[in-house]
């Protein structure tokens, strides 16, 4: 779920895609979004990068606040804590929160035990997903996903990544594009690799990946070959 809007700008920013891969580097960063759902503003969203000491954090946060966009669940809070050995993301806590209006709050926190190869998950969730789940080097949350996609993107790039999250093992394959498309958000145009799920069925997953940009130009969830969540870029900074 996600999404966002509001930006202030004349110019048309076109950013190039270089040949090389890009690089591997984290770069703090706080990034707002306008929200779409189903093809309608529908809230706003943030994203935020962020050293914790020697462990970094990544946060989304939805907020829906346009027509039932808050029954529906478009708010939505996530985290996870990690740590990078060599090249590889390892999420060490994880915490979901979801509410819709004052009848819905469902809040579900992880912890994935890296000493004995184990993720385990409390709160409101099944039976079924609160059982250990094995660890796998390389395995990581949502949010990793994302990141590691915005690291990895390249031409013609095929990704796989193994998706550990919620009590839910899940393999996710992403192919990118031959070669960038112009995509516009709101008055600025962005050169932009897109990146697509290829083995989720009818849930799509789409994300566009600008050189030099740190965080997603966009985020598009479709359901049924219909869009859902859509997050697009209105701005971001580095994080302090």
């Amino acid at each position: 779920m996600r999404a966002l809007l509001s930006l202030f700008a004349t110019a048309l920013l076109i950013v190039a895609w270089p040949t090389a891969a890009r690089g591997a580097g984290l770069e703090p960063f706080v990034a707002t979004y306008d929200a779409w759902y189903q093809g309608k503003q529908a809230g706003t969203a943030t994203m935020r990068l962020q050293p914790q000491g020697a462990q970094w954090q990544v946060d989304l946060g939805i907020r829906g606040n346009r027509g039932f966009a808050g029954i529906l669940g478009l708010n939505l809070e996530q985290d996870t804590v990690f740590d990078v050995v060599g090249t590889v993301y390892r999420p060490l806590r994880q915490s979901t929160t979801r509410k819709a209006a004052v009848f819905f709050n469902r809040k579900v926190e992880g912890v994935y035990d890296w000493a004995h190869n184990v993720a385990r998950w409390t709160g409101d969730l099944s039976k079924r997903r609160r059982d250990p789940v094995p660890l796998q080097s390389g395995d990581m949350s949502a949010l990793l996903i994302n990141l590691a996609v915005m690291r990895d993107a390249a031409p013609n790039a095929a990704l796989q990544y193994r998706f550990v999250d919620g009590g839910r093992v899940r393999q996710y394959a992403y192919q990118a594009a031959a070669e960038p498309e112009l995509v516009q958000v709101g008055d600025i145009s962005y050169s932009a690799l897109r990146v697509s799920r290829t083995n989720g069925g009818n849930d799509e997953m789409i994300i566009w990946v600008a050189d030099g940009v740190p965080t997603p130009v966009r985020i598009l969830q479709r359901e049924n070959g219909e869009d859902a969540v859509d997050l697009r870029l209105v701005e971001y900074q580095g994080a302090p």
